[in-house]
């Protein structure tokens, strides 16, 4: 093995080192051409990083490294996929081509290589340029479609990049960890990854929120041992009933990772101590025989119902229907004698290394002679559908990434055709999306459905296990408030082309209609004109010109006062028909309206998540608006840190005490008379600040007040918090941040 000396002596024992380290943990099958070929991937890359170096000062060699190792051994994949890794930055980085990578290691691994080699502004202009983070997405997503093997790369590219972001500079890290916690291990998730998708969400809090991450950590550390021993006694005398019945099982306490945590914490507004489900008991069975694991996993569950009593509401029974990247479990929630819920996790050793190791494990568990689609390959032709669709209907990156958001990263309901077949759809999809899921024309002339035998209209939304029979009309037309109803991007692009398919019936009508239009206004009929009038109306095409004419939704007024006369009273039309048509998206329009502008001085404050001084925040400031300040965990920030990370800026508060800001706080009191009166003697009174609303909300025997108030800073509102903590009726208070 020969290394450049451009390494140290140091440095070239270390990748050596490391290399080794690749090998040995490299489990899948291999021979010694196998190993041959990526110890030549090593060497070439080896040799074009010879002179790069990260921003630690090590050699730029032990990422590519470190990528091959996550891949060989978190990943469990193989040869093609080592050798991408240790090369998916030759091509971006160095001198080697393509076609080089090509002629030494075969096409599909230079296909791969490209597909994960991020685009640069060279290869776009102007709009496109300024969405380069959502192009650069959108290249890997389509690289993706024929080939899973490119988004692993990618994902233990991102894994390393987040383990070693301590050394860059903090707009990079709050770039690349709100990319990643928007994109990256949501991606994750969806393929079975979850020891990936867990690590990156972590590391992500630990980057956007570190002083977050920080308490949530140390809390854990608090309860841990209570928690663990609590568990143990929990599962001991069902493992023992277990044993008797020769049922083999191991069992584990799980601790939910920090930002797991800290996302129920939100969710419910509630302390460390009162989330149930911080620590899981998972119990795991010893069942060779697939055929059996439903019986033995029921067995169990049975067992459980013998020592403690189930809460049936948040039962979810994955092993009748595993979730598409091939998870299987029984989640069950018991009460244990301590009078705590205790979240329980019942699966098989296959089920539990599918759930660990995801996509690797489903290619060994894969039944080779089996004609059914499996999950992941049912999930990869959605995959492929949405970039067709995205082809076809020359859709523009971040319109791509919203759509694969929609359809590919929200959690998934099952639901039944009248005959019986399971239909997998995204939580949120209603009868309308059932429809076009089905086909184009049930969902053009869907009227309805009888969900569980009762009718419903096309918007009702879908739950897990319902039944549902389109009732359709031939008298029934797609229409374009349909788009409100609907939750998933295969449904919106069918509707739409449903749409223009109906609206060509009336082009010949329309257009006659029109010329006569155009020609009682000494108009020409020409394209240039049509396009005029469509573009100024809002309209998409001219097609929809014409339908419009042929609905008498367009006048003889209208032409006259848009082309007719020379003069700006067309804008007041475009209000009127803002709603026509297939309207381009609206942060397109903004930026051709500002393309000349240059940068607008100011900023504003989001309402989004209202930030006041001595909160982190984050500024952002993109091209010809004002700079946006916002928390860094605020979904709104992060979506635009993921697609336009380049325009993240220093900022730090310099208001004095004449500035003052909205926050509001939920609190939560025993029902009795006076607590209003006193909440309103410390707000105004005691502390002096300006009330902007209280509401307050009877729920049983207790009361919810949400109170907004004008504050100057985060310490004069931690006071206001501590003051209202000390009233005897409060059992409660927090801040809310509201979420975009």
């Amino acid at each position: 093995m020969t290394l450049p000396d451009t390494y140290s002596q140091e440095e070239k024992i270390e990748l050596e080192r490391q290399f080794n380290d690749l090998l040995q943990c490299w489990k899948s099958r291999k021979n010694e051409q196998d190993v041959a070929l990526v110890t030549e991937a090593f060497l070439l890359a080896a040799n074009a990083h010879k002179d790069a170096r990260r921003r630690s000062g090590e050699p730029y060699m032990y990422h590519p490294l470190a990528v091959a190792t996550i891949i060989a051994g978190e990943m469990g994949m193989g040869r093609t996929s080592i050798i991408c890794a240790l090369l998916h930055d030759v091509v971006e980085d160095t001198d080697y081509t393509l076609d080089y990578i090509s002629e030494h290691f075969g096409e599909k691994v230079a296909k791969i290589v490209d597909g994960v080699t991020k685009l640069t502004n060279e290869d776009f202009n102007g709009e496109q340029a300024r969405s380069l983070q959502a192009e650069t997405f959108r290249k890997v997503i389509m690289s993706m479609s024929y080939d899973i093997r490119v988004i692993l790369v990618k994902l233990a590219d991102r894994l390393h990049n987040m383990r070693t972001l301590s050394s860059m500079p903090h707009h990079k890290q709050l770039k690349i960890a709100s990319e990643t916690t928007q994109i990256y291990a949501p991606i994750a998730y969806r393929l079975g990854l979850y020891k990936v998708k867990i690590e990156l969400d972590d590391l992500c809090l630990r980057y956007i929120n570190p002083q977050v991450f920080e308490s949530v950590q140390k809390q854990l550390c608090e309860v841990r041992e209570k928690k663990i021993n609590e568990l143990e006694e929990f599962l001991a005398p069902v493992k023992a009933e277990l044993d008797t019945m020769g049922i083999k099982v191991r069992t584990m306490a799980i601790e939910r990772n920090v930002s797991s945590v800290w996302e129920r914490m939100v969710k419910f507004g509630m302390s460390l101590e009162e989330v149930y489900d911080v620590y899981v008991a998972r119990i795991i069975i010893d069942c060779p025989n697939v055929e059996d694991e439903k019986v033995k996993c029921w067995e169990t569950f049975a067992v459980f119902t013998k020592y403690y009593y189930p809460d049936n509401k948040k039962m979810r029974d994955w092993v009748s229907f595993p979730k598409t990247n091939g998870y299987s479990s029984i989640h069950a929630v018991f009460m244990n004698k301590n009078g705590n819920w205790v979240e329980t996790q019942i699966r098989t050793e296959r089920m539990d290394e599918i759930a660990e190791n995801g996509f690797a494990a489903y290619w060994k568990y894969r039944d080779k002679n089996s004609t059914a689609e499996s999950g992941l390959d049912l999930w990869m032709k959605v995959v492929r559908n949405l970039v067709q669709q995205a082809d076809d209907n020359q859709v523009s990156a971040i319109e791509f990434i919203d759509s694969f958001k929609l359809d590919l990263f929200n959690d998934e309901i099952f639901v039944f055709t009248p005959n019986g077949d399971k239909i997998t759809l995204p939580k949120g999809s209603t009868v309308l999306d059932f429809a076009y899921n089905i086909h184009s024309d049930l969902g053009n002339h869907c009227v309805g459905a009888n969900i569980n035998k009762k009718l419903s209209p096309i918007q009702t939304e879908l739950k897990m296990g319902d039944q549902v029979e389109v009732i359709t009309s031939e008298f029934q037309e797609p229409q374009e408030k349909w788009f409100d109803y609907l939750a998933t991007s295969s449904a919106k692009s069918r509707l739409k082309n449903g749409i223009k398919d109906f609206r060509k019936v009336f082009k010949e009508k329309g257009k006659t209609m029109l010329r006569e239009f155009f020609d009682n206004a000494h108009v020409d009929f020409s394209k240039q004109n049509r396009n005029t009038l469509a573009e100024k109306l809002n309209l998409a095409t001219r097609n929809d010109l014409y339908y419009y004419v042929a609905m008498n939704k367009v006048s003889q007024q209208d032409v006259d006062n848009i082309l007719k006369k020379n003069d700006a009273s067309w804008s007041d039309y475009l209000v009127k028909y803002l709603t026509l048509g297939f309207v381009r998206p609206s942060s397109q329009r903004k930026n051709e309206e500002k393309t000349d502008e240059g940068n607008v001085a100011g900023y504003v404050i989001s309402t989004c998540c209202n930030p006041i001084p001595g909160d982190d925040v984050v500024a952002i400031s993109l091209p010809g608006e004002p700079v946006q300040i916002h928390h860094p965990e605020c979904p709104e920030a992060q979506k635009l840190m993921s697609r336009h990370g380049e325009s993240i800026v220093k900022a730090r508060w310099q208001f004095g005490d004449d500035f003052a800001f909205l926050a509001t706080l939920k609190i939560l009191a025993v029902n009795k008379m006076g607590l209003g009166t006193k909440l309103f003697d410390i707000i105004t009174n005691q502390e002096k600040l300006d009330m902007q609303a209280m509401e307050m909300k009877i729920e049983g025997g207790m009361v919810v007040a949400i109170v907004s108030v004008y504050v100057n800073n985060l310490k004069t509102l931690e006071n206001l918090i501590d003051k209202i903590k000390k009233i005897d009726l409060v059992k409660k208070v927090e801040r809310v941040v509201k979420k975009a």
